[in-house]
């Protein structure tokens, strides 16, 4: 199981001047609450937060868990450990996924260590392909593997996707080693039976038949990089990197956002705030149109039900919050 292979490298694991000018004022972060002067308003700054915080894999369009997903974690005290595991489990159950029990094949790994870059260096040395599969459209390349590994960070976070046809559930990329159809019970080795065979059942210049599809995210915790964060911060902080393809390097400074979480976690958000969560909901919406034929296309829809995500909230910003 991938629990047990990464059990043995986490036993390894180490633990252990200008003349001065006046500042600018800082502009106050916007919050979504108050993000209501007019609908293209709020269209057009949820699109400024979709394309400043989205990271899909190369050459494709955002991901999500389809169905479930299991949480592990690693290296913590089990009290500590149980929070951060019930917390993204939580945070899964509320868009609509089932969150599996105890003893699951984990998909989400979360691994505190005190050594950060040394740490996940060997993590990956030692399981490569757990990282890079091989497969078209699965992560984010090489160079962004590197900045993984290397980039100081008090959490770093690691995402491996699958285009998937939506109508089978079958994969559209061919997998090192993999025969499609018939080629895997004839022992067939042309170039068609390796490569993926899709249906389109529908043909549209809209809508793409493939979707893409969360498989495991692991997320290394760099404890002595916390900078003060409260658990209550951490554990939601993780579940929204959890839960989404987010851009490391994004920044967010505009929005009201538990992603802002180590710029200052003394007055950063105590939880997973209204952007946060219309961000998920419009990501998880059943109805939007997450395969658009494009990008770009896909932004913009996921952007639409962020904004729809929000005006469909009935109580006000109070429900927003965690």
């Amino acid at each position: 199981m991938l629990y047990a292979l990464l059990a043995a490298a986490l036993l390894a694991s180490p633990q252990s001047a200008p003349a001065a000018q006046t500042p600018p004022v800082a502009q106050a972060p916007v919050r979504l609450e108050d993000v209501v002067v007019d609908a293209r308003r709020l269209e057009d700054t949820t699109e400024d937060y979709v394309d400043e915080v989205a990271a899909p894999a190369r050459r494709r369009g955002l991901a999500r868990w389809k169905d479930g997903l299991c949480v592990g974690v690693a290296n913590l005290e089990n009290e500590t450990a149980q929070y951060l595991a019930d917390r993204v489990s939580d945070v899964a159950r509320s868009l609509g996924l089932r969150a599996h029990e105890p003893d699951c094949h984990p998909s989400v790994l979360i691994i505190a260590t005190s050594d950060g870059p040394g740490f996940t260096r060997e993590f990956v040395a030692m399981r490569p392909r757990l990282f890079r599969v091989g497969g078209a459209g699965m992560d984010r390349g090489g160079a962004e593997l590197r900045d993984f590994i290397r980039e100081e960070r008090p959490v770093r976070w690691w995402h491996v996707s699958l285009p998937e046809d939506s109508e089978t559930g079958e994969a559209v990329v061919r997998l090192p080693g993999s025969i499609s159809g018939s080629g895997a019970e004839t022992g067939g080795t042309s170039a068609q039976q390796y490569a993926p065979q899709t249906r389109v059942q529908i043909p549209s210049r809209l809508n793409d038949q493939t979707e893409d599809v969360l498989k495991r995210v692991f997320i290394i915790v760099d404890v002595d990089e916390l900078n003060g964060a409260s658990l209550q911060q951490l554990g939601d902080y993780v579940a929204m990197v959890a839960m989404a393809q987010v851009n490391p390097d994004a920044d967010t400074g505009r929005f009201d956002t538990i992603l802002n979480l180590f710029d200052d976690p003394a007055t950063a958000p105590t939880g997973l705030t209204g952007w946060d969560r219309a961000y998920l909901d419009g990501l998880y919406d059943p109805q939007s149109e997450t395969h658009r034929i494009n990008q770009r296309a896909q932004v913009q829809a996921v952007a639409s039900a962020i904004a729809s995500a929000y005006r469909g909230s009935s109580a006000g910003s109070d429900d927003l919050d965690p």
